[in-house]
């Protein structure tokens, strides 16, 4: 299996930033971590031997990005509005750094969002923001309103990167055609904390008639044991 390990100053992070490559060819991935993740966690915890048939054989080009959570989301020392800007800053680098990185490497135009837990919720945002960059988006256990971290802060930048309230009120025509024709999978467990949160984003996605996916899975469900059997099942599409 090709891996390839890829590490560059980001003039609009200000710092170094390293990734993962695991494959040659098909679909590109772009595989977000989980709550203050590395790179290296999809790797670590299994997921890519876990794909490893589907990368060998050409189907899928994983792309494993770091985060910067802890500068963002987690910054609890940090101003609210510096700390989601710090998180608009992460995704103009995933845009306009690691995107042409991949392009260059394999000009496949499919493009999937992927992410587990936190890293479900950075899928869904970029995906949902961007949807005339990607053609699927699979998300596992993750939670779509971030609200709550900011300490009753509230600004344009957040809602604009909350999809459980941007959705709601969505009327842009491009966006939401752009949205329709993805292919969405939202995955979580009955008993998850977050399963509320995901039911309601799935009901505002069909109120705005964007089809999707939304699969209910037993139990908590939201542990990697899980996450493995869930994008077998559904990384090539939902059933």
């Amino acid at each position: 299996m090709n891996r390839e390990y890829h590490k560059w100053y980001s003039p609009r992070l200000n710092r170094d930033m390293e990734l993962l490559i695991f494959g040659h060819a098909g679909a590109r991935v772009l595989i977000f971590p989980t709550s203050m993740g590395r790179y290296y966690e999809y790797e670590d915890r299994g997921m890519v031997a876990n794909l490893r048939d589907q990368i060998e054989n050409g189907w899928l080009q994983l792309y494993c990005v770091d985060s910067i959570d802890a500068e963002s989301f987690y910054n609890n020392w940090a101003h609210p509005g510096g700390r989601i800007w710090r998180h608009i800053q992460y995704e103009e680098y995933i845009l306009n750094e690691v995107l042409p990185l991949s392009w260059s490497k394999n000009q496949n135009p499919f493009l999937i969002a992927h992410g587990c837990s936190f890293g479900a919720y950075h899928a869904v945002n970029i995906a949902f923001r961007h949807p005339h960059l990607f053609g699927r988006v699979l998300a596992l256990s993750g939670k779509y309103d971030m609200s709550n971290f900011f300490g009753g802060y509230y600004d344009d930048n957040i809602y604009f990167n909350t999809p459980s309230h941007f959705i709601p009120n969505l009327t842009d025509h491009e966006r939401l055609e752009a949205l329709r024709r993805m292919d969405i999978i939202i995955v979580v467990g009955q008993h998850d904390p977050n399963i509320e949160n995901n039911r309601a984003l799935s009901r505002a996605l069909w109120e705005k008639g964007v089809p999707h996916a939304f699969r209910e899975w037993d139990g908590w469900s939201h542990d990697w044991p899980y996450w493995m059997r869930m994008v077998r099942h559904y990384i090539g599409g939902h059933d």
